[in-house]
């Protein structure tokens, strides 16, 4: 007689299940009675967990792919700080098909959108770092634009879903580096411009 799967086993089952049908039969046809049948369990243990499938169909990403950013990048240099961030937003923007990205969008209501928030634990690191080297004056700059690479590329990236996929390393790069030096950057400098050297004694 097979274990009783329980906990942390039984969640990871059926978050892989659901990613399966997400991957296999794309997020329109995804069900709750598809996923706890691939899981060989109750859907009403899915349910008890998540309240719909696009709660779920984001817990299944999560567990899929893993966070965003794990750890913070430190490079030395802010700019490549989040240049390092946004290639990782692209890597995975490549797994999502304009189907589930829009089926998400058009279900956003029912599970609040925090799917589409950047972490701000990361970047308000990033941001810390930069000011210990003296590239910034501080590292309290409002959260618009703290976030303001990230979110540009996420809405580009809706804009134009599956780009990505398309777009070459050399076009990428480039498009990086508009957001960052034309836009976010003067910006930055603007607000918390460079710390001030000491000033050499007398």
């Amino acid at each position: 007689m097979p274990t009783r799967r329980r906990g942390e086993e039984l969640e990871a089952t059926i978050l892989e299940a659901a990613w399966a049908e997400i991957l296999e039969n794309g997020y329109n046809r995804l069900t709750v009675e598809g996923v706890a049948a691939r899981a060989k369990t109750g859907k009403q243990v899915l349910y008890r967990r998540w309240p719909n499938r696009s709660e779920l169909a984001v817990a299944a990403i999560r567990h899929a792919l893993g966070p965003l950013v794990g750890v913070a990048p430190d490079t030395g240099s802010l700019r490549e700080d989040y240049l390092a961030v946004m290639r990782q937003m692209t890597a995975r923007a490549q797994h999502y098909t304009p189907e589930l990205l829009h089926g998400l969008l058009a279900e956003m209501p029912a599970w609040g959108g925090e799917f589409f928030s950047t972490t701000p634990g990361f970047v308000t690191e990033i941001l810390r770092n930069a000011a210990a080297r003296g590239e910034i004056s501080h590292a309290g700059l409002p959260e618009r634009v703290a976030n303001l690479p990230l979110v540009l590329l996420r809405y580009e990236g809706l804009r134009g879903v599956g780009q990505w996929s398309t777009l070459g390393e050399v076009d990428l790069e480039k498009f990086f580096a508009e957001i960052l030096d034309e836009v976010f950057l003067p910006l930055v400098m603007a607000l918390a411009g460079p710390s001030p050297r000491p000033r050499p004694g007398p």
